[in-house]
């Protein structure tokens, strides 16, 4: 595992990922992170190889980033380049990649359960992004205009 430190792009494969962002053109970014995301959504049986899972990661964290609240991406490794406005589905995409990632049967989650000594860094670096994506409902909810709620009883 060519990884330096528990961010989102410390590893060699992710940074890779961004080298690969940085050199597409501007209109073929959006289709890259679609597929890194669903290389480890899609398919949730059998086992996730880490490489695949790094790179959903870091596609989950420029998601992520654009959420409201969404953690920034500060990294010498990630992308330099603009990056477009990502399409709302790709949102629920990253948080099954994600999901997977976590899961048993992912081979970077049992890579860093075994580097990480039990401190979980990198876990809730992951929970982060994970709740960046998806909201909890009562979140979603209060954000709503009183007057859009639909009227009960």
């Amino acid at each position: 595992m060519g990884t330096w430190d528990t961010g989102h792009f410390d590893n060699d494969t992710a940074a890779d990922f961004a080298a690969e962002l940085d050199e597409a053109t501007p209109e073929r970014r959006t289709e890259l992170v679609r597929e890194a995301l669903a290389g480890a959504a899609v398919g949730a049986a059998g086992y996730l190889d880490a490489d695949i899972a790094e790179v959903a990661v870091a596609a989950a964290a420029l998601v992520a980033e654009q959420c409201p609240g969404g953690p920034p991406v500060e990294t010498v490794y990630g992308p330099d380049e603009p990056l477009p406005r990502f399409p709302e589905e790709l949102r629920s995409l990253a948080v099954r990649a994600l999901d997977r990632v976590a899961a048993d049967g992912s081979e970077l989650r049992e890579l860093w359960e075994e580097a990480d000594g039990g401190n979980g860094v990198w876990q809730r670096g992951v929970t982060t992004l994970r709740a960046a994506l998806a909201p909890p409902l009562a979140a979603v909810t209060a954000a709503i205009p009183r007057q859009s709620r639909p009227a009960h009883g």
